[in-house]
């Protein structure tokens, strides 16, 4: 599987990618490029940056999901641009990479993280492996390694090497080192393709190996969904930019509350149904920082309901100490729901019964909207990046 997979990847040519999908990687690489540059203002990666300077690929990853405002694929909760682009970005700075390479690297990379994400789904997660991480360093080492030139033996060897630096744990969430999740994958993706490329070996069967990442890492082991229709079902159509900083479980219960504060302004009770998975990741009352603010379900629909809005004014240090949210978000109480679906809820205010079944997807007028809001001065700059990038133009990032 492996050996196929790598011969896949190395030999993909830039044609072979429809054009829908060339649209949908370059809405990508819009929207992470806005969290890279927000994302840069961290504090956490702040002191990435001092601790390992021009350290590009883990500093640009890092930024990425450094706000929780990256994307998710919507089957595997994995957040699979920021490892893929970080790499991408750290090679664009030091190499002449035409707007197609990169783009045709990064698609390639976002396929692989999210196919193999489907093959340890579900359970792997559950585990309490970080799936954005553990998957991610596939990814990143394929899209570094198409930039590279790998051949198919190189490629799998980058797989050999990836595979045994996977890591990442669920546990982190919540906290400052949530960010070295993204950021280690990137940095030892990028690691695994350029030790490939100078020579360096691995196993055989890394991925499908008795001691090898699916077997050993746990959840499911459905080898088909690594391989099956490559080329012409594309997981990429799956990737979800997010509306919010926050959990991507807390989307729907945002969108939810936006539209309906008038009815649940004056309710002294709020009860919010989850998938236990959300509860067990959102269930806090109390957040104490921004970190915290932006994995609780309770500060979430406070701020959509006061503040009507949520974006990332509202997911701060200060909003989080905020008396007036703190107040409120005493009449929230939030239960598990099995039967509902891990990114939906179910909002009950008296005898108001409000569903929200799914979020909305960003169109390309909203994500735009968050370029803007993001990146700020920069955003016409990133506009003019994303636009030349299925030109033979070299990238060339804004500083």
């Amino acid at each position: 599987m492996t050996e196929e997979l790598a011969g896949l990847l190395a030999a993909s040519r830039w044609q072979d990618i429809p054009a829908s999908i060339r649209r949908e990687g370059a809405r990508a690489i819009l929207n992470i490029a806005g969290c890279i540059v927000a994302g840069r203002d961290d504090p956490g990666v702040g002191i990435l940056a001092r601790t390992f300077p021009g350290e590009d690929a883990l500093l640009d990853a890092a930024a990425a999901t450094a706000h929780d405002y990256d994307d998710t694929h919507l089957r595997t909760v994995i957040h699979a641009t920021p490892p893929v682009a970080g790499v991408l970005f750290a090679l664009a700075k030091e190499r002449p990479i035409s707007g197609a390479s990169f783009l045709h690297a990064f698609i390639l990379g976002v396929e692989t993280t999210c196919r193999l994400g489907n093959t340890v789904t579900p359970g792997h997660y559950e585990r309490g492996w970080h799936i954005t991480s553990t998957c991610g360093i596939f990814g990143a080492a394929a899209a570094a390694g198409k930039v590279l030139g790998l051949s198919k033996d190189q490629m799998k060897n980058a797989f050999g090497i990836a595979a045994t630096q996977a890591a990442g744990l669920v546990e982190v969430l919540g906290s400052m080192a949530r960010v070295l999740n993204a950021g280690f994958a990137a940095r030892n993706g990028l690691a695994a393709a350029r030790l490939a490329a100078g020579g360096f070996e691995g196993p055989a069967r890394p991925l499908e190996g008795l001691r090898g990442f699916v077997n050993v890492f746990g959840g499911s082991k459905d080898f088909s969904q690594l391989l099956d229709r490559w080329g012409e079902h594309w997981e990429m159509t799956r990737v979800a930019y997010k509306p919010y900083p926050c959990g991507v479980v807390l989307h729907a219960l945002v969108d939810a509350c936006l539209e309906q504060r008038e009815k649940l302004r004056d309710s002294e009770s709020i009860v919010v149904a989850l998938n236990p998975l959300a509860v067990e990741r959102t269930d806090r009352p109390e957040p104490r920082n921004a970190l915290e603010a932006r994995l609780s379900a309770h500060h979430a629909l406070a701020v959509a309901v006061l503040r009507g809005r949520a974006g990332l004014a509202e997911f701060t240090d200060a909003a989080a100490v905020d008396p007036q949210l703190q107040a409120f978000r005493k009449r929230v109480r939030v239960v598990p729901e099995g039967r509902l679906d891990k990114m939906a809820a179910l909002i009950t205010a008296g005898r108001n019964v409000i569903s929200a079944p799914a979020s909305k997807p960003l169109d390309d007028a909203r994500l735009e909207a968050k370029l803007r809001e993001l990146a700020g001065a920069h955003a016409e700059e990133w506009m003019r990046v994303v636009g030349s990038l299925q030109s033979n133009e070299r990238v060339s990032l804004p500083g």
